[in-house]
């Protein structure tokens, strides 16, 4: 018996307490027998004679009738000592080896699930459980292939945790092999394996087998349903396991916590709003809500549901928040848009005392991005550099887009080159950063040597790509990089087909760009609005307007740029009525208090002769920006009507609107039009140091127009020779043409020497001269 004794005290030294790691057994504490090995022996110490033994067969008798109603603590057991199970209510205890079991404990056992009693198993199962607790998931397999070669039958336990492993690991192929083995042992219909099974199918991806053995299972518990809910939840089949849930409530089994979240994570990804309310409900009647992790997923769900107001409801009622409730809540902020009140959510967070986590830094950076808070920015990536995270791939690649975004091209570079892995997100969001920074050339050389450091580049890649060929008008690169998408076989992917299109019309290939749209699969809303962009572009505006018209039939609903490039389709053919006919969908999508569509509105009834229209637009909106004031402007001076454009230049100084370099073209073509020269020059001289807009050669172009206009030729010749930049050409051809409207021939001579002497080849200037 010492030796006995002994030999626990070694075994129990060598191995750490182990705990229940697999979810299976988190919703169902009390566990059958055959889930796990019985043990090796212990010993009960008793003192007891035959009143004792009759005592330990009463309470083994009423484990057999019911033994769900005992705890199963033996893999748990941090003392040989400790018994094996104990009853819920009255913590009566049971040792497997006591000394005064009846002998036909043991068969008892043994009879619950053939192969269940293997003594011999228990120090691998040790092992075993041991390797799937700390993720060492390969470890367990090849313990597993091991206990095989030695002939050691593996029980429930063995198959259980060597499936989490498989699940772990994603194997899907050694799970099937485990799977043979368990229908050869007869194993299958033990519920606990029958469960592990499911799972594993699910989590390999294989949720059509995970059904198969969920459907053959003679008996479903909780643990057997949240396995398939979960699996579905985890194939983004939400509505199926939704549904799933509702079967389950039919035969009678009551949802866990585990479920809870299963279903809130089923909404979330299926956008089921009112489903997940009335899971809501139930989980209120259940008790659970007060459960820190159903908490967070209910915050979760109504955040990803778009309810961010019952997100921070059920967030401020939680009597418990750790940090996955603090992520779920910021994270909802930053999807909804509101990207301070996640930062402000996070110095709260942290006045609590809760640590972030690289999940939480990853909102904060999508924040700091969404908001274009440089300095903000630059805080979290302190922290992140304060903390263990500063190595994780995940937030390094979320720094990069933070800083890209933020328009601080030089520290995404820093943070890139500093990177000790760079994957293609890390690759994509430089170039995509470039892009938007206005250097398509940059953007390009990095693509390249991305290429030569043998990285594969993928769809928002490849999006990057064309969108810098679009910026620099680069043709040639384009086609190159759309022969490496066929290779790559994205050409079918929505986005990259969209942005073909875009690079193509704005590179001026309509046709080819026709090409690629035709061939799209998929032509969403963003296909249509590059190709409408592109026929106006290329001055085809009767051709966008048919795409339009086309675009709807199909039934694709427009967007604000959409209704933007309708809009200035109708401006380029001067179609007034097709004008005021897309203004009216324009109206029935929602868009009129657009500002850039209200814009584009005002230019294009301008252009097509409706000053009227384009001024009852311009007081309709909510709102107005300096374009939009800018827009009425250019209006009035087009039309002839200088009064107008004076009067609402002076509306706008008194409304601080800031004024831009067009404002001014504007202003002053209205005064060339209608001859208020002491106006205009006023309106040049006072516009650097009283508007702090310096004058460039279009507004002295329009001044030269406004001079030779009025006859001041020789005003206009001084003019040019003192202003602050170098004509060119088309400024001494305006003052050419000013010339011969006045007959002064002499003049027209000097200039005709100008303009051969600027450009040789240029005889326009002796075509004006002999009209003269």
């Amino acid at each position: 018996m010492r030796r006995r004794w002994a030999t626990w005290i070694l075994l129990r030294s060598c191995v750490t307490r182990l705990h229940r790691s697999h979810p299976l057994f988190h919703t169902s504490a009390a566990l059958l027998p055959s889930v796990r090995c019985l043990g090796t022996t212990a010993t009960l110490r008793d003192d007891g004679g035959g009143g004792q033994r009759v005592m330990v067969e009463k309470r083994w008798r009423e484990f057999f009738t019911d033994p769900s109603q005992w705890w199963d603590n033996r893999m748990e057991k941090g003392n040989p000592g400790y018994p094996d199970f104990r009853h819920k209510k009255s913590k009566e205890p049971l040792w497997i080896d006591g000394k005064f079991n009846p002998p036909w404990v043991e068969s008892e056992l043994a009879a619950i699930v053939p192969g269940t009693v293997q003594l011999n198993t228990f120090s691998w199962n040790t092992r075993l459980a041991s390797c799937a607790k700390n993720g060492r998931y390969e470890e367990a397999i090849r313990l597993f292939q091991q206990m095989q070669q030695e002939g050691i039958i593996p029980d429930t336990f063995t198959y259980v945790r060597v499936l989490n492993a498989c699940a772990g690991l994603q194997a899907l192929e050694e799970g099937r092999r485990i799977h043979t083995w368990i229908i050869q042992s007869c194993c299958e219909s033990n519920v606990f394996v029958g469960s592990s099974l499911v799972d594993m199918y699910a989590k390999c991806g294989s949720i059509e087998d995970a059904q198969k053995v969920f459907d053959r299972m003679p008996s479903r518990n909780v643990v057997s349903w949240n396995a398939m809910i979960l699996g579905y939840v985890k194939c983004g089949q939400g509505q199926k396991a939704l549904e799933l849930y509702r079967q389950m409530q039919s035969s009678g089994v009551q949802p866990d916590s585990v479920t809870f979240v299963g279903l809130l994570n089923a909404c979330a990804s299926a956008v089921a709003l009112e489903e997940g309310r009335g899971v809501h409900k139930q989980i209120i009647q259940s008790g659970c809500e007060s459960e820190v992790y159903v908490g967070s997923s209910l915050v979760d769900m109504y955040a990803k549901c778009g309810s961010i107001e019952d997100a921070q409801k059920v967030f401020d009622r939680m009597p418990t928040r750790n940090v996955v409730s603090w992520n779920a809540i910021i994270l909802g902020h930053v999807k909804c848009g509101q990207g301070w009140k996640a930062l402000a959510l996070s110095h709260q967070m942290q006045q609590e005392g809760v640590e972030p986590d690289p999940v939480t830094f990853l909102a904060l950076l999508n924040a700091c991005a969404s908001v274009g808070t440089l300095d903000e920015g630059r805080r979290v990536e302190e922290q992140i550099i304060q903390s263990s995270c500063k190595f994780d791939v995940f937030v390094g690649n979320s720094l990069v887009d933070m800083y890209a975004k933020c328009g601080s091209i030089d520290d995404a570079l820093r943070v890139f080159n500093n990177m000790s892995t760079r994957n293609v997100v890390a690759w994509s969001s430089m170039i995509l950063g470039h892009v938007k920074c206005g250097q398509g050339q940059q953007a390009l050389a990095l693509y390249q040597q991305m290429q030569l450091e043998g990285v594969q580049p993928n769809p928002v890649t490849f999006v990057g790509v064309l969108n810098a060929c679009a910026s620099v008008v680069a043709l040639e690169e384009g086609r190159n990089v759309h022969e490496q998408i066929i290779q790559s076989g994205f050409e079918s992917d929505a986005f990259v087909g969209s942005s073909l299109v875009d690079m193509y019309a704005k590179c001026g290939s309509i046709e080819d760009a026709q090409s690629v749209f035709i061939k799209m699969r998929i032509r969403d809303v963003v296909a249509w609005t590059a190709m409408i962009l592109g026929h106006v572009k290329c001055g085809q505006g009767q051709k966008a307007l048919a795409l339009f018209q086309q675009m709807q039939q199909e039934g694709v609903e427009p967007n604000p740029v959409t209704c933007v490039g309708a809009v200035a389709a109708c401006a380029s053919v001067e179609a007034l009525e097709e004008g005021r006919h897309v203004e009216k969908q324009i109206i029935q999508s929602g868009y009129e208090s657009d500002v850039f569509i209200s814009n584009s509105l005002i230019d294009m009834y301008s252009k097509c002769g409706s000053i009227k229209d384009a001024s009852r637009v311009f007081h309709r909106m909510p709102t107005r920006d300096v374009v939009s004031w800018t827009a009425m402007l250019g209006g009035f001076a087009m039309h002839g009507h200088a009064k107008e454009a004076v009067g609402h230049f002076e509306m706008m100084c008194e409304g601080a609107i800031e004024l831009n370099s067009i404002t001014f073209v504007s202003l002053l073509s209205a005064c060339s039009h209608a001859g208020l020269v002491d106006e205009g020059l006023q309106y040049i001289e006072s516009m650097g140091f009283v508007y702090s807009c310096p004058a460039t050669l279009k507004h002295y172009s329009c001044t030269v127009d406004l001079l030779g206009r009025a006859g001041y030729l020789e005003e206009a010749e001084e003019l040019i020779k003192t202003m602050s930049c170098e004509p060119d050409v088309a400024l001494w051809m305006t003052l050419l043409g000013a010339s011969r409207v006045h007959r002064n021939v002499e003049l027209g001579e000097h200039i005709a020497k100008k303009v051969l002497e600027l450009d040789p080849g240029n005889t326009s200037g002796y075509v004006v001269l002999s009209d003269m």
